[in-house]
């Protein structure tokens, strides 16, 4: 189980029984704000506060690449679940989103916003990459035409974190204005109003406090459930559909920073400022 760490390194875990370290991986000059496994499971994607992006072997630990190119804080990373396990794209301070190709030396696009960029989701097919950012805007981003396609509106405050679900149908955000919200990313909807014709469902529960923490929201394996990071130090898990709250789980004592389901089984791992990783099955 792998989780994200507020240090220069993260460790790979274990997920049952004695939790034991499989593997550090070093090589950052500053905080780790997101990792990702690419789609084969063979790579790891980080994104640092030190402006670069790492690529590490997930078997070995070692880095094998650097992306650099940022003048700003790297505050996301993403892959894209059915393109090439190359692809990567990260998002930053410095007001742009920049795509990556692992065979390639240096960035192989860039998307530039008027606003620092929080947040970021690759589309399923490579072809769209979602960027949240301080605006509480998102943005829709066509890669073959390389411009903006999209803009949805309805989040009162920072986007912290952007996931497709598994179908790539529907994009899930977490804000600071307390809200999870999910949207309707399919071609044919109606993008009228602002995107507002897009927004499909609102999950509260969850906070954000003062410390402006670029908290995390996921998906479960099937769709049905998603949840996120929130200040509360309380694990939230909603139901898709209905949108009500399915668990509230407490035990932590610091504020939840992610949350994740497992891909196969009914498990979720959490992880918190107060520097401990739960795991837990859900009934």
């Amino acid at each position: 189980m792998l989780i994200t760490l507020p240090s220069r390194y993260f460790v790979t875990r274990k997920a049952s029984g004695h939790c034991q370290n499989i593997n550090v991986l070093s090589g950052h000059k500053n905080a780790i704000l997101d990792v990702k496994f690419t789609n084969d499971s063979e790579r790891i994607i980080t994104a640092s506060a030190d402006f670069n992006l790492g690529v590490y072997d997930a078997m070995t630990g070692a880095r094998i690449k650097r992306f650099m190119g940022h003048k700003g804080i790297v505050n996301a990373c993403d892959v894209c679940s059915e393109g090439s396990p190359s692809l990567a794209v990260s998002a930053s301070d410095d007001r742009t989103a920049r795509l990556w190709d692992a065979r390639i030396r240096g960035e192989v696009g860039s998307f530039e916003d008027e606003y620092q960029i929080t947040a970021v989701a690759y589309a399923n097919d490579g072809q769209v990459v979602y960027t949240g950012g301080i605006d509480n805007c998102i943005t829709a981003w066509d890669v073959r035409q390389m411009r903006r396609s999209m803009t949805m509106k309805g989040h009162s405050d920072t986007i912290t974190c952007l996931s497709l679900n598994p179908k790539g149908t529907h994009l899930l955000s977490n804000s600071m204005d307390g809200t999870m919200r999910t949207w309707d990313i399919r071609p044919f909807v109606d993008d009228a109003a602002g995107g507002k014709k897009r927004h499909d469902k609102t999950f509260v529960g969850g906070t954000h406090n003062a410390e402006k923490g670029l908290l995390n929201c996921a998906w479960s394996a099937d769709g049905m459930m998603v949840t996120g990071g929130s200040a509360d130090c309380v694990v939230h898990i909603w139901d898709e559909l209905s949108a009500e709250e399915l668990y509230c789980l407490p035990g932590h004592s610091g504020c939840v920073n992610a949350v994740i389901f497992h891909p196969k089984e009914n498990i979720i791992a959490s992880a918190s400022s107060d520097k401990s990783i739960y795991v837990g099955e859900l009934s």
